[in-house]
Parts: C-alpha cells; structure tokens; sequence
C-alpha cells in the first residue's frame, strides 16, 4: 500500500513517511501540490494525506487538479488552521475523504488511512472489472459480446454501486447468480459477505429460522441459538434465489425486513437492525407468480427497483463461442488440464444446439470433453452423441433454414448415411419443436416410445 505525503514542512513531512512506515506502507514524500502532480504521474498512490496551506501550488489547488483528472486516490487533508466551513469545503466541495487538523493523533491517522486504503482497493476493484468489460466482453463471471448482454452490463454497471434491491429473472442455468455475485462485486459491500440462500430446497419448516435464526430452546431440535442468513450477510449483500417458492407467510416478514431493516430470530423477544442489501431471483415470470398465489405483489414492487433479466442461451447464439472459452479457461485450471480450443465442427454444432438448459448445460458438456480431451482441441469424439449429430449433419452437407428458401426443410448431401441423415432429420425435428419430444414424434410420425429408443441410442 502506497502512501502519498504532500507537506511544505521538512520535519512534518519525515515524521508522517515515519508512522506511515511503521505501519507497514510505502510513503513517498512531496513538498507542495505542483511535487505532488509531478509524483502522480509517475506512479499512482493508493492514499494521499496533503497540507491545507502550502507555497506554490497550496492544498486547495491540488485538490481542485485531483477532482479535474477524475479517480482520485482517498485524499486525507491535514491541517493546523482547520475549521468547520474547511472542513465542508475540503470534504464535500473538492471530494476529499476526510479532514483532519494537527497536531496529529496517531492512532487516529492510522484508523482513518486504513480506512482510506480499504476503500481505493474496492475502487481498484472496481476498474478491474471495469477494464475487464472494455477489453473482451466480461464482467465477473459473466461473458458475452451480444447486444442483450451489452444491455445487462450497462444495467450491472448503474445497479451495482447503488444500495437499492435487485430483481434478476431467468430460466434455470441462465447464471443469476453469476449476476448476483457481479452485483456485490461492483458494491461498495464488496468486503462484506455475499451470502445466497435457494427458497426451493429448504422445507417451509425450517426457512425462517434459515433466514431470520434461532434462540436456543425455539422449537424442538433448536439446542442453541443460531444466527440466520440475515446475520451472516451482515454489510454485505443476500441473495434469496427462487423467491417465488418461499411461503407466503415468510414473504410477509420479508417484506417487513426490508421496511425496518430490524430482524428476530425465531423465539427471540428483541429485534435488532440490519444492513444487508437484498438481490432476490426467479425462473419465473413474476407476473405469473403474483397471479397464481405464489409472490406478493407488494414483496414484488419492492424487490423490483432494479430488474434484470438474462434472456436463455439459444436467444444469444453469439455468446456461445466467448462463453465457451471462458468456460474451457476455468475448466483447465480445474482438473489440471491443457485444453486450447473448440474444433470448428463442434463449435458448428454448438451453435446449432438450442441449450434448453443454458450456460448450466454447456458448461457440462464442456467439462466432460475437457477431461476426455485432456489437452489439445476438444473434438469431436469428445461431446456427447446428441450433439455429435449435428456436427455429423453440418459434416454431410446438411442444410437448415439458413441455407434454403423453406424453412421448415432439412437437405442432405449425396454420401449421407442413412443412420445419419435418420438422426439428422430426428436431431432438426426436435430442435424445431424446442425440444417438445410428443409433438416432433407426432411430426416424424413414429411412436413416442420409439423416439425416446433413438435417442438413447444417441445418448441424449
């Protein structure tokens, strides 16, 4: 951690860089603002403490340069001639952190550049992911260069330094936890917890007391006091995924806490305050939630301050080659592999796949042919047989709408087994059908039974 002093004075200069080495920092030493500038340029500090009244360039004028290049670093001003209107002016006009006058605690500097310190490096943080999201298309975890991800980074970028609650919707393996976690990275709660609770796996027996807590003796089992995911999150941020299966009864408590920022643990007589920021997500429509009974609307137009909502895999086709890569990236660091890449044909059939089951799904498929490829190009040989009957379709010339006037027709080249072009034509009539295996046997005119024998043939 590197430690900017800016003093007019010789001997108040030594003394600061002293303490601020003894604390285990890097102090660099300047003797008015126009020295600071000069030591800006050369390397970036992560805190600044600067005298008020200087020759030359004084304090007032370096922290008016500071604010015009915009980022500054947590600058703490010092100073023997302090008063309130300084104070004021220093603190909210020109964008100081803090203002302190001399003489000097130095336990209380200490405290303060810590604090300083903690907050440049979630401001670093910050441009990171920032600087990640110019650079190749990412932020966090989250990857894509589709229009529709584009919007969602822009809203991510405007949600996640607010305080204000966060509605993610999505079909399952669509990654609103990726986005949840986003979230609190941007915050400034980014040290705190990010704590994430699924609605749906826990009995309604045992949510509140998940949620809120316990006190010892509370209901039968409850041998101690437990702190809840409320108390947990505490200064950071809570997901509660799937909020449309919590109990009704619990979504009204919920909607309390938000309120009050006050919780009780179950059979406990005093309430006590919170500072938790609240993401909640769904793979339903809350529309549809809230008519059939299963989330409040009040509960609803309260979580919904902001609302993103990360469309499915097949509505983005052009984010499953960057998702691919990043996912392989992960996978290699993983299980010790050395995979490099995707061969071209099975990047074909990748992009011909609809994903019913999003990020989640190729993810899995991935992982599987990273391991069996163990370094090298995924081929191939390495994906699973439903999938290797597109490749085998794009292999034989086989044509979709892309590459005819009908779309509803398949066409395949002269060589095409009929082993491949059966599988070919099943593999299409399903993706026609989103998957729905009753109507595309229906369509291919063979019994449901048989169309399920086939593809346990193809191993889908």
């Amino acid at each position: 951690m590197r430690v900017l002093i800016v003093d007019d004075e010789p001997a108040q200069r030594s003394g600061l860089a002293a303490m601020v080495s003894a604390w285990g920092m890097t102090a660099e030493t300047a003797s008015d603002g126009n020295d600071a500038l000069e030591a800006l340029s050369r390397n970036m500090p992560d805190v600044i403490l600067t005298d008020l009244n200087m020759p030359g360039l004084d304090g007032f004028g370096f922290l008016e340069r500071l604010r015009e290049m915009g980022d500054m670093p947590p600058t703490i001003v010092l100073t023997a001639y302090g008063n309130v209107e300084t104070a004021v002016r220093t603190v909210h006009e020109l964008g100081a952190y803090w203002f302190l006058e001399k003489p000097i605690q130095p336990k209380s500097l200490e405290v303060l550049v810590s604090r300083a310190a903690a907050h440049a490096g979630l401001r670093n943080d910050k441009q990171a992911l920032l600087r990640q999201l110019a650079n190749n298309g990412s932020l966090g975890d989250l990857v894509g260069n589709s229009p529709k991800m584009r919007e969602i980074f822009a809203l991510l970028q405007q949600a996640g330094p607010s305080k204000a609650c966060v509605l993610i919707t999505g079909e399952s393996g669509t990654g609103k936890e990726m986005v949840a976690r986003t979230i609190h990275k941007l915050s400034l709660r980014r040290q705190g917890p990010f704590i994430a609770i699924n609605c749906a796996a826990l009995p309604e027996t045992l949510i509140e007391s998940e949620l809120f807590g316990h006190e010892k003796g509370s209901f039968t089992g409850a041998s101690e006091r437990r702190a809840g995911c409320f108390e947990l999150a505490q200064h950071g941020t809570l997901l509660l995924d799937e909020i449309g299966e919590m109990p009704l009864p619990t979504q009204a408590k919920l909607l309390r806490i938000i309120e009050d920022s006050k919780v009780r643990r179950l059979g406990g007589k005093a309430e006590f305050e919170v500072d938790v920021r609240l993401v909640a997500a769904t793979n339903k429509a809350p529309d549809d939630a809230i008519r059939g009974g299963h989330l409040r609307e009040d509960l609803f137009y309260r979580l919904n301050v902001f609302h993103i909502h990360l469309p499915p895999l097949r509505e983005r086709k052009e984010d499953v080659a960057p998702i691919s890569e990043a996912l392989i990236a992960s996978l290699n660091r993983k299980h010790e592999c050395r995979v490099t890449g995707i061969a071209p044909d099975v990047q074909d059939a990748f992009e011909r796949h609809s994903w019913p089951g999003n990020v989640r799904e190729l993810r899995n498929v991935l992982e599987r042919a990273v391991i069996l490829a163990g370094e090298g190009t995924v081929e191939i040989k390495h994906i699973p047989a439903f999938l290797q009957g597109r490749a085998a379709m794009a292999a034989a010339g086989a044509q979709t709408a892309a590459a005819t006037d009908d779309p509803e027709s398949v066409r395949f080249s002269i060589g095409t087994t009929v082993e491949d072009a059966e599988k070919g034509l099943i593999l299409r009539t399903l993706e026609h059908t989103h998957n729905n295996k009753t109507r595309a046997a229906d369509i291919l005119g063979i019994s449901l039974k048989t169309l399920h024998n086939k593809l346990k043939e193809y191993g889908g």
